[in-house]
């Protein structure tokens, strides 16, 4: 039972009181509210709001429908009681017949200012007799004191409150407090009025992880700022994790049967709850949390070419290892055998979900929401796996909402089939599976930063020594000192290995990228007269030191020590740092010495991941402290400049948030179909998460399945084939009625790269709002743009075209403004200066200008 429910009375509620109150009471709605909330839906109006509707509602995670007695035998039979409550106002409750009684879980009874009722306790009483074993919920216009909510909580009752009446702050005549609205029928039974505090983990299975006391400061300080607060016995409010940084975020406080002890479920940071540095103080983590952690552990510092890091980096033998424990299992025979066998594919699972960035906690997140579902799937077995000779089951669902192609169908992914990609019409998706067809991959960047920082916190703390170390575990190099000096070229020995065509490949895109980027330079200073006598000027300045990250080790990319290279020698920073992993033997590959040559370089760091990005945020021993860091990089890369860039100590700002690349094509029936093709396949095999997309505008179905054969004959010609087998199956055809609505989907999209393959392709740029760059007309594929046609190929990803620009060179700059104010010019200005001063309060203010005109 919950002490009070919140409705939700308006669209617009303040954010921080919205987690507050999620944080103890369930939220009730008209439609969806944030997933950390748990949430109820309300419908009020039959007739605006069908069975189908309520039904996918609840299949989308609410928790239960409030519905009115005509919807309410509608959904006899078909959604199980314990997810429906009945609305009722006072007048009805006598129209509810006993099959409906019986059929839900509990009813929301709404009394008016005209009935005269309000928060009438016997009258509660008497509804709840009538409601056996159900819960009653009320809904009044009065505002509920704490003495009425413990009233209806003795008689087994709740009140429902309006967010409009709740506060954060203390209880007045118009408000409540959401502490007093949920501590107010909580009763101690111990003489200091404490109340025993039970602490779980929320990842963790709501595992225990100690016992604790509660006070009531200290239970409003939690819901207030979802940390673990607690009352000491012997020092009084105790914030956990205050000076020890083994923090918590509460996701849930709960009251128990007997309303006198306290369950709070969190989120444990640090070395853990304990005292002693364990997890919990009732021993050490097991089970799925231990095997989780240790997986989680391994997938960091396992050694290279040990099983386990073999299972990690190589995805067919996990693959094959998850495929052949799960055909054990299916022939086990034993309880014994199942239960050996069922660990063992458990193992296999838990490393692939692990190297995906999947936790034990999304598993169940899936595993409830799965469990909440009303439709059903008819669980038939994929065509693959159904024994010759058996025809398959079919079974319907009692309840079949009308469903468009969505993106959630998917087909399995089938190593011997053709490669393509899922279709999609989006004149006949909802809007909210249209919403999902522009979403990206999940990106974990908290789980990610967790994982990074102690990479961080160690080269921050032993500069090149740990430098070293790290450098000769993840890139198996023994250098003697990370920094490489110049000259670059030609002395240096691996420069003598430069292939004299790939020099003038690089001589050629480097003139083109420095032209386009040296038209770029915000270069004189912007003046105004802004009034008589008040000049005001803007003027940019090159940012001092830049680090600009290359990925590196096997691979070779030159293009993007390019790309980040020449604007910063345009801009004219004074210090250019350039950061990539060495080979194995400790060398950088000639093509990015060469660049470095050419870009002007002051320093290479040899060195890759959390721990470049660490030396340049911090500096080192020998590597220079940088004031801005630029470059894309795998998540580990990522999530070291996120989190350096929060930490004030680092003073560093990063280019833009990172993710997986993405091209979108928008083509017409003037396309041609191997061009198109030939530009999905470019942008696929970057890597299994690159995300593609072909915008099909009125495309005629005989030039679709063209594209569709030329990217499958492509793919299986090309050296990562695999890769872009995996890519494309997770990417998307959609088919658009008309270059209007291709181009509104493609700017809702807002992609890194945009092609258009379109009948007057120039005219359509003009129509362009979000994408990083754009490729206009059948010979601009994007390649010109990753190499050498001029423009910078270090671009948003994951719909961040729609706020952040590609690096340029003023990425390069910042912009200081100055002004200059006469002494005629402050006889005009200066009073005006002073009113609006002597208006915020700010006496000073005011006396600079009044001390010079002697005011």
């Amino acid at each position: 039972m919950f002490p009070f429910l919140a409705l939700l009375d308006s669209e617009h509620v303040d954010e921080e009181l919205l987690l507050a109150v999620s944080r103890v009471a369930p939220v009730i709605a008209p439609g969806s509210t944030p997933e950390s909330t748990i949430r109820y839906l309300l419908v009020e109006d039959s007739t605006s709001t069908d069975c189908n509707q309520i039904i996918t509602f609840l299949d989308n995670g609410a928790d239960k429908a409030i519905v009115p007695l005509s919807l309410a035998k509608s959904l006899l039979g078909t959604v199980p009681a314990h997810r429906l409550l009945l609305l009722l106002d006072v007048a009805n409750v006598s129209a509810v017949s006993d099959s409906v009684r019986n059929a839900v879980s509990g009813v929301l009874l709404k009394t008016s200012s005209s009935d005269g009722f309000g928060f009438d306790v016997d009258l509660v009483h008497s509804v709840s007799r009538f409601f056996v074993g159900a819960a009653v919920h009320v809904l009044a216009p009065d505002l509920p004191t704490p003495s009425i909510i413990s009233k209806l909580a003795n008689i087994g009752a709740s009140v429902v409150i309006p967010f409009s009446q709740l506060t954060l702050g203390s209880t007045s005549q118009k408000m409540i407090s959401v502490a007093d609205a949920f501590l107010a029928p909580i009763v101690s039974d111990r003489s200091d009025g404490l109340f025993p505090t039970v602490i779980s983990s929320d990842p963790h299975g709501k595992r225990s992880l100690g016992l604790v006391y509660s006070s009531r400061e200290s239970v409003a300080e939690s819901i207030r700022t979802g940390k673990g607060v607690y009352h000491s016995r012997k020092h009084g409010l105790w914030r956990k994790g205050e000076t020890s940084g083994a923090t918590q975020d509460v996701v849930r406080i709960r009251v128990d049967c007997d309303t006198d002890a306290l369950e709070f479920s969190v989120v444990q940071h640090g070395a853990g709850f304990c005292h002693l540095n364990r997890a919990s103080c009732f021993g050490d983590l097991d089970g799925l949390a231990a095997l989780e952690r240790t997986l989680a552990s391994r997938l960091v510092d396992a050694p290279e070419g040990s099983y386990t890091r073999r299972l990690f980096n190589d995805e067919e033998l996990l693959r094959a290892k998850i495929m052949e424990e799960a055909d054990e299992l299916c022939r086990a025979k034993t309880k014994e055998e199942v239960a050996f066998e069922a660990a063992d594919l458990i193992y296999f699972t838990l490393a692939r979900c692990v190297a995906a960035g999947v936790s034990v906690k999304d598993i169940e997140r899936s595993l409830d929401k799965k469990a909440m579902k009303i439709n059903r799937r008819p669980g038939n077995a994929k065509q693959q796996w159904i024994p010759k000779n058996e025809p398959q089951k079919t079974e319907l669902s009692r309840v079949e909402a009308p469903r468009a192609s969505t993106p959630s169908s998917k087909a399995p992914l089938d190593r011997n089939g053709p490669i393509q990609m899922r279709t999609v019409d989006i004149s006949v998706v909802s809007p909210e599976d249209r919403a999902k067809l522009l979403k990206r991959p999940v990106l974990r960047s908290d789980e990610m930063i967790a994982k990074v920082k102690p990479i961080v916190d160690n080269v921050r703390t032993r500069g090149d020594s740990a430098l070293r170390e790290l450098t000769a575990k993840f890139d198996k190099a023994q250098l003697d000192t990370p920094l490489l000096l110049p000259p670059f070229y030609p002395l240096a020995p691996e420069a003598q290995h430069l292939d004299p065509a790939v020099r003038d490949a690089i001589d050629a895109a480097y003139s083109n990228v420095y032209k386009f980027h040296a038209a770029q330079i915000d270069g004189a200073p912007l003046v105004v007269e802004t009034m008589p006598g008040v000049t005001c000027t803007r003027f940019a300045r090159p940012i001092a030191r830049v680090g600009l990250y290359v990925p590196g080790g096997t691979a070779v990319l030159p293009s993007t020590a390019l790309m980040l290279g020449v604007p910063a020698q345009v801009a004219g920073c004074e210090k250019i740092i350039i950061a990539t992993p060495p080979r194995a033997d400790g060398s950088i590959s000639p093509e990015v010495l060469y660049v470095a040559h050419k870009v002007g370089a002051h320093a290479i760091l040899r060195a890759g991941g959390a721990q470049a990005v660490a030396a340049l945020a911090y500096g080192t021993e020998t590597v220079p402290k940088v004031d801005k860091i630029f470059g894309p990089g795998n998540q580990w890369v990522t999530a070291a400049k996120m989190l350096v860039q929060n930490d004030t100590d680092a003073l560093v700002s990063i280019d833009m948030p990172a993710g997986p690349s993405e091209v979108l094509v928008i083509a017409d029936d003037t396309c041609n179909p191997a061009f198109v093709a030939a530009d999905l396949l470019s942008q696929a095999e970057h890597g299994i998460d690159s995300q593609v997309v072909l915008v099909a505008s009125s495309l005629p179905e005989t030039i679709l399945a063209a594209v569709e054969e030329e990217v499958d004959k492509q793919a299986h010609a090309l050296g990562r084939v695999d890769i872009v087998r995996e890519s494309l199956a997770k990417s998307l055809i959609v088919k658009t009625q008309g270059p209007e609505t291709a181009m509104e989907f493609s700017n809702d999209y807002a992609p890194e790269h945009l092609i258009l393959h379109m009948r007057d392709a120039p005219a359509w740029v003009d129509h362009v709002k979000n994408a990083g760059s754009v490729f206009v007309g059948p010979y601009s594929p994007e390649s010109c743009g990753d190499y050498a046609s001029g423009t910078n190929h270090t671009l948003p990803t994951n719909g961040y075209a729609r706020q952040f620009s590609g690096v340029n060179t003023q990425s390069f700059q910042k912009h200081i403004t100055s002004q200059e104010v006469t002494m005629d010019g402050l006889q005009t200005l200066g009073p005006i200066v002073a009113t609006l001063a002597d208006c915020e309060g700010l006496q000073a203010h005011a006396n600079a200008v009044r001390i010079r005109l002697g005011m």
